[in-house]
C-alpha cells in the first residue's frame, strides 16, 4: 500500500488546463501522431446553406477549423461567470487556439496543431465525408433545428443534440449563420439540466483560410501502449488528437469519443508524488474519477475526466486493465529515477 495525498501535481496540471477549451471542440493533449494529411478549407466555400440539423452541425466542426477569428466570451457555470478572450489562427496549415481568462484565477490554455477534433465522426478529407460520419452520431443523440436567434449582434441558427441514452450529455448549440462558427453552448446534463453556458460576446474578423489545415492521423485501432479501459460507453473510440502545453513527463494521456463528447484518460506511475483523492471529483463543468491501483505489477494513478455523467467517468475508471509491456510513462519515470 502507498501513501495517498490530497492532490498530484502532475495530473493536477494536466487537469487545469483540459477544463481551458474551445465550445463545441473536443478536448484534446498530447497523443503524437505518424502521419498528417491536409484538410482543405476551400472547399467550404462551395458548399451550399445548410438545410437539417445534421449538414448544420458537420459545416460548424468544419468552420471551427478553417476560420481564424478572434473573440471575446463568457463562461458561466458551477464555479460562476468568467470572461475569456480567444483567438484561432491559422499560419501555413497549422492552427493554434488561446484561449485566457480575463477574471479570477489567471488561466491561459494554448494547443496547436492538427484537426483532430473532426475523428470521431467518420469522414476525412471534404464536407461531403464528413458528412457521411453523422451517421455514427446520430446512433447516440438526436440532432435537430430549433429557430432562430441573435447572438453576439450576429444572425444565428440554433441546434439541439438530445443524447439517446444516459451515458452522455446533451446540448443546445447556437451557430453563426454566415460562418457556422459556434456562438453559443448549453451543456445539459443526464436530467437535462444545464451546467454550463459558454456563449461569445463578440467575434471579430473570422476570415475563411483558402488552404489546406494540416490534418492528424494515425491507425488508432492499433493501441500500442499495455493499459487500455476495458468498458467504454457505446460510440467511443480512440482518438488522434494534437499537441498542448498541458503534457506532463511521467503521465500518460488518452482521449476517447463518440464524435460529440469526449472523455480524458490519464494514467501514472505512483512514485512519491502527491496523489488525488480516490473518488469522484467535481472539476469546474467536468468531473473527474480518480482510482488507485496495481496495474503492471505496479501502484498508479488513473484519472478519467470529461463533460459526462460521473457515473460513466467511474465505470470507466474501474475498468482499466494491464495487458502487460512497458508503458511508456513507467519509462520514463524508471529512467529520471535512475542515477
Amino acid at each position: 500500500m502507498w501513501h495517498r495525498r490530497k492532490r498530484s501535481g502532475r495530473i493536477a496540471c494536466v487537469l487545469l488546463a483540459g477544463c481551458v477549451a474551445l465550445p463545441a471542440m473536443a478536448r484534446e493533449a498530447s497523443t503524437t501522431a505518424s502521419a498528417s494529411e491536409a484538410l482543405d478549407c476551400a472547399a467550404l466555400d462551395e458548399q451550399e446553406t445548410p438545410s437539417s440539423a445534421e449538414a448544420w452541425f458537420v459545416r460548424s466542426r468544419w468552420a471551427s477549423h478553417c476560420y481564424a477569428f478572434q473573440a471575446s466570451a463568457v463562461r458561466i457555470g458551477v464555479d460562476g461567470v468568467r470572461t475569456l478572450a480567444l483567438s484561432h489562427d491559422i499560419e501555413d496549415g497549422v492552427e493554434r487556439e488561446v484561449a485566457r481568462f480575463l477574471d479570477g484565477p489567471p488561466a491561459v490554455h494554448e494547443r496547436r496543431g492538427g484537426a483532430a477534433r473532426l475523428s470521431g465522426l467518420g469522414g476525412e478529407g471534404s464536407p461531403e465525408r464528413l458528412g457521411a460520419g453523422t451517421r455514427h452520431l446520430e446512433d447516440f443523440y438526436r440532432l435537430r433545428l430549433a429557430g432562430e436567434s441573435r447572438i453576439a449582434s450576429r444572425h444565428a441558427v440554433r441546434l439541439e443534440i438530445e443524447p439517446l441514452d444516459d451515458q452522455r450529455y446533451g446540448r443546445h448549440l447556437w451557430l453563426d449563420a454566415t460562418t457556422a462558427l459556434p456562438l453559443k453552448q448549453v451543456l445539459l446534463d443526464e436530467r437535462g439540466r444545464a451546467v454550463e453556458t459558454f456563449q461569445i460576446t463578440e467575434l471579430r474578423n473570422p476570415r475563411l483560410y483558402q488552404g489546406g489545415i494540416e490534418r492528424l492521423s494515425r491507425d488508432v485501432d492499433q493501441d500500442e501502449r499495455a493499459w487500455r479501459p476495458g468498458w467504454l460507453p457505446d460510440g467511443f473510440a480512440l482518438q488522434a488528437a494534437g499537441t498542448s502545453e498541458s503534457s506532463h513527463p511521467g503521465v500518460e494521456q488518452r482521449i476517447y469519443g463518440d464524435g460529440l463528447a469526449t472523455l480524458s484518460l490519464f494514467v501514472e506511475v505512483v512514485s512519491g508524488q502527491k496523489l488525488l483523492k480516490p473518488g469522484v471529483h467535481r472539476l469546474g463543468v467536468s468531473h473527474a474519477a480518480v482510482r488507485h491501483s496495481e496495474l503492471g505489477g505496479r501502484p498508479r494513478q488513473v484519472v478519467v475526466m470529461g463533460e459526462l455523467p460521473p457515473a460513466v467517468l467511474k465505470r470507466v475508471a474501474e475498468s482499466i486493465e494491464w495487458h502487460g509491456g512497458q508503458s511508456t510513462a513507467a519509462s520514463s519515470s524508471d529512467s529520471a529515477s535512475s542515477p
